[in-house]
């Protein structure tokens, strides 16, 4: 018996008609086929050339809406740039300093953070702490003192100003050339987004994929619209992220579809979606990059990120053709 094969006439199935089932095209085996599809997916982006841009790119990742992943998009885009060679800067601006602790930088009230650099009393290159992350990730993190920063500067004449000024004097002085800087918004329109969208060229906007998302957005850029006018000529929208993409719901898909309709240029082609280990990474102050670098919110940032490297000549292309235009 010791010699025997187990068969279908025992009642088991073999190694082969398991995998058969798993892998079959008639539906019945879903998962496995999504198992497939995710492992290649995740060979082809690693196997891929991540250019680096010409020049730094400065992006404020900003939704006033909250709950739409953007300061989960804003930590895995930058690990997944910054695992694939990109140097890259992380300021976080928002009080609450999500993004700070998915990069595990300790940020308690009282330590150094943007707080103090926006209040002039250190330099980000004084404030900025390498991520356990990425060798070639940098933060400068927040604090809940940040909070009460608009009050405080509120009276100031360069109020919408001090955060473009900190870098532009960092990056005079910094030895290091960086390809990313990626500046993550509080979830509102107050002046401390008004700082990051003086401060950057571009704005990248996680749209969820949902009805309300739609509303929302209208009132952000209706928001960057009068920021351009008014303070920062150059501002482009370079990007728009679907988030929370359920390939099972119909609204997923119209979500999309009304978005890159009415965008076509901005919105990537690829989808982040709703994830358990998107969600746990944070609790282990790690991004799914880390936390989870196979599964499949992992592997979309990566293609997410992959596809901004690669907007990279003709997102610059559109910033200074801008400023020629204002200059002529």
């Amino acid at each position: 018996m010791g010699g025997e094969t187990l068969g279908a006439s025992d009642g088991m199935e073999s190694a082969s008609d398991i995998l058969n089932r798993i892998f079959s095209d008639d539906g019945s085996g879903s998962t496995g086929a999504e198992m497939a599809d995710l492992s290649m997916r995740y060979q082809t982006v690693h196997s891929a050339h991540f250019p680096r841009p010409d020049r730094t790119r400065f992006i404020a990742v900003a939704n006033q809406k909250g709950g739409v992943g953007k300061t989960t998009t804003t930590v895995n885009l930058a690990c997944a740039l910054a695992e694939f060679g990109a140097k890259v800067l992380v300021v976080d601006m928002d009080p609450q300093g999500n993004a700070s602790t998915a990069l595990g930088i300790e940020h308690g009230p009282g330590c150094d953070s943007t707080y103090d650099v926006l209040e002039g009393r250190l330099k980000i290159s004084e404030v900025k702490v390498k991520s356990p992350e990425f060798e070639n990730l940098e933060v400068v993190p927040s604090s809940i003192d940040l909070s009460g920063a608009e009050l405080e500067v509120a009276d100031l004449p360069d109020r919408n100003e001090l955060l473009k000024k900190a870098l532009a004097t960092f990056f005079l002085e910094s030895p290091s050339r960086y390809d990313y800087i990626f500046v993550d918004c509080p979830p509102s329109l107050g002046l401390l987004v008004l700082n990051a969208m003086c401060s950057v060229n571009e704005v990248l906007i996680p749209v969820q994929a949902e009805y309300y998302a739609l509303e929302g957005l209208q009132q952000l850029l209706h928001t960057i619209g009068l920021v351009q006018e008014n303070y920062n000529p150059y501002l482009v929208i370079s990007t728009m992220l679907i988030t929370m993409f359920d390939r099972r719901t119909i609204l997923s898909k119209e979500v999309y579809d009304e978005v890159k309709e009415h965008y076509p240029d901005i919105v990537l082609n690829t989808t982040i979606p709703r994830s358990v280990k998107i969600s746990e990474a944070p609790s282990f102050r790690k991004s799914v990059i880390t936390y989870d670098p196979k599964g499949a919110g992992a592997v979309a940032y990566e293609e997410a990120a992959l596809e901004i490297a690669e907007r990279s000549a003709q997102v610059l292309n559109k910033i200074n053709m801008k400023k020629q235009g204002s200059e002529d």
